[in-house]
């Protein structure tokens, strides 16, 4: 099967399984147990949070481990709007469903409220959107970074810019963007940012929130008070060991990176496009992700393409955590992509072990489904 799916889930790269593979078969230790084998662990955790804190371009004491993309967006919004009950919190309608329906949990529990930007066409918010709702009660902005649907990127710095004058915290999802684009919290300048292990080469169930030095949060799990407090739970040494290794791998080759995903996506978009010249790109023109390609084949079923494809080829009809129903998604809703065109839109993205013969067989492939799905095969 060629994969052509990264947004969904990355593979874990062989150099951060070989880094795990102690920790698997070896060294088990609690890190919280004063022993040797306890301390071997807390050593282990301590030099990912290192790893991880030089990918981010933070202190390794505002890296906060969690289970994933989900519980580090939770633990943002939730521990933020639990300290402040009942303030307004701001949103766009093309986040992640764990920051939507997070939000939209709390503004029912009269924990918050919620105002929802609007983006344009290309799925991008407008700065000046954002600071039009800020109120004297705003307590936290919640905008990714990178759109996981359509890749675009979001103008997080500068929204960031203008909260901080204001007093307002900003928390980013930045899941999709980490080990594609750079992303440096100083630069950005925000408070609370996300970050998901399998979409950078690491595991499964390993995940980053970085917390602000300063920034009080409500912790979410509690317990025995691991994590700073903020996140209780023994922690997953073999998932963290593995992520501190993939962000160094992140921090070594990003630029040369960038540029191979980039002429990858342009190569399959170009190859897409010489065989279906009605195809429609989604997503900003230049300022998204570089291995991510959400194309649509108007008036035709993604549903029916994906069905044709499902033993070939990996890729998905908009993102995979949105379920195996096939409905037009809430990004290209909210940018107002007719219903003929986002019914027939699939999401491709290639990553670190894309080869360009891949992504040539990958087109091939997508094109002859979609002669047979048009000719109603």
């Amino acid at each position: 099967m060629i994969y052509l799916d990264c947004n969904a889930t990355t593979p874990v790269d062989p150099r951060v399984a070989d880094a795990m593979r102690p920790f698997l078969d070896g060294v088990f230790g609690n890190p919280s147990s004063a022993h040797r084998l306890g301390r071997e662990a807390r050593s282990a955790v301590e030099r990912s949070r290192t790893q991880v804190a030089v990918c981010l371009g933070c202190d390794p004491n505002e890296v906060v481990f969690t289970s994933g993309g989900s519980e580090s967006d939770n633990l943002a919004l939730r521990g933020v709007l639990d300290l402040a009950p009942g303030r307004h919190l701001v949103t766009s309608t093309v986040e992640h469903p764990a920051v939507l329906e997070t939000a939209l949990a709390l503004e029912i529990a009269g924990r918050a409220r919620m105002t929802l930007v609007n983006v344009d066409i290309h799925g991008a918010v407008d700065p000046d959107a954002v600071e039009r709702v800020l109120r004297p009660d705003t307590a936290l902005v919640s905008l990714m970074l990178a759109n996981n649907e359509v890749g675009t990127l979001q103008p997080v710095a500068e929204v960031a810019r203008r909260c901080r004058a204001r007093g307002v915290l900003v928390h980013t999802d930045a899941a999709q963007a980490v080990g594609k684009v750079p992303v440096d919290v100083r630069s950005l300048g925000v408070d609370l940012l996300t970050v998901a292990g399998h979409k950078l080469y690491a595991p499964k169930g390993v995940g980053v929130l970085y917390v602000r030095r300063g920034v009080q949060l409500e912790p979410q799990v509690r317990g025995a008070g691991h994590e700073r407090g903020l996140r209780a739970g023994t922690e997953n040494v073999l998932g963290i060991v593995g992520l501190g290794a993939a962000c160094e791998l992140v921090a070594g080759d990003l630029a040369a990176e960038t540029l191979r995903l980039a002429a990858l996506r342009d190569r399959l978009e170009a190859r897409l496009r010489a065989g279906h010249p009605d195809l429609v790109v989604h997503g900003h023109p230049v300022r998204r992700l570089p291995n991510t390609a959400s194309v649509s084949f108007p008036r035709l079923d993604a549903g029916r393409l994906l069905a044709l494809l499902a033993e070939t080829l990996a890729v998905s009809a908009g993102a995979a955590c949105h379920g195996d129903q096939v409905k037009a998604s809430h990004v290209l809703q909210a940018m107002g992509v007719p219903p003929e065109t986002a019914m027939g839109t699939l999401r491709l993205s290639v990553g670190r072990f894309t080869t360009a013969d891949e992504v040539e067989r990958g087109a091939d492939l997508v094109l002859e489904a979609v002669r047979r799905t048009a000719a109603g095969d």
